[in-house]
């Protein structure tokens, strides 16, 4: 499988002077270049196709140069670009659900393709792993896929828009479950 790595190619043009919106469109483009990934495997774990998570991720980047266009808050845009793709991730479920030519039988979108990740998950081991995973509540798994993102406790609290507490009880019971899987 290949995706092809291409940072938001249309900026809006503003009037604000050519500098400032060349600096902003180098950092946005950098930002793509951190967070694409990250952002894309977080999209696939939340059920989306490639072609939507792609897209979702395009429109993340532009609501970001949009954000910093308008002088806002630069605190923790790792969070910020995560909760954004969060937000956009529930509308495209929504609106796949009032479309079921897009939907898979089980009511989520799918890729017919494998992933890497299914590819190389091949020992019994990390089957069991990823049954235990796929087992998961869906709000587990996306506590988890931030956490194996690298968002500490409090962000990933801020993206689902959870208390910090609920956060670390489900961490600690979606580890504790990975945790028995593997010594069975």
């Amino acid at each position: 499988m290949s995706i092809e790595r291409t940072a938001p190619a249309i900026l809006p043009v503003s009037t604000a002077g050519p500098s400032r919106d060349t600096r902003l469109e180098a950092e946005v483009v950098d930002l793509f270049d951190q967070f694409r990934d990250r952002l894309l495997r977080y999209l696939l774990a939340f059920g989306l196709a490639i072609p939507d998570a792609e897209e979702i991720i395009q429109e993340v980047f532009l609501s970001l140069f949009r954000h910093l266009q308008r002088g806002k808050s630069r605190a923790n845009l790792r969070a910020w670009l995560f909760r954004v793709a969060h937000n956009q991730a529930l509308k495209r479920r929504q609106r796949n659900r009032r479309d079921p030519e897009s939907l898979a039988a089980d009511g989520i979108a799918v890729d017919p393709t494998p992933n890497p990740e299914d590819q190389a998950l091949s020992t019994q081991t990390h089957r069991r792993l990823l049954a235990v995973v796929r087992a998961l509540p869906e709000q587990d798994r996306r506590c988890l896929a931030l956490r194996t993102e690298g968002l500490r406790y409090r962000e990933i609290a801020g993206v689902l828009d959870m208390s910090l507490g609920a956060v670390s009880i489900s961490i600690a019971r979606s580890l504790a479950r990975l945790t028995r899987a593997t010594e069975r």
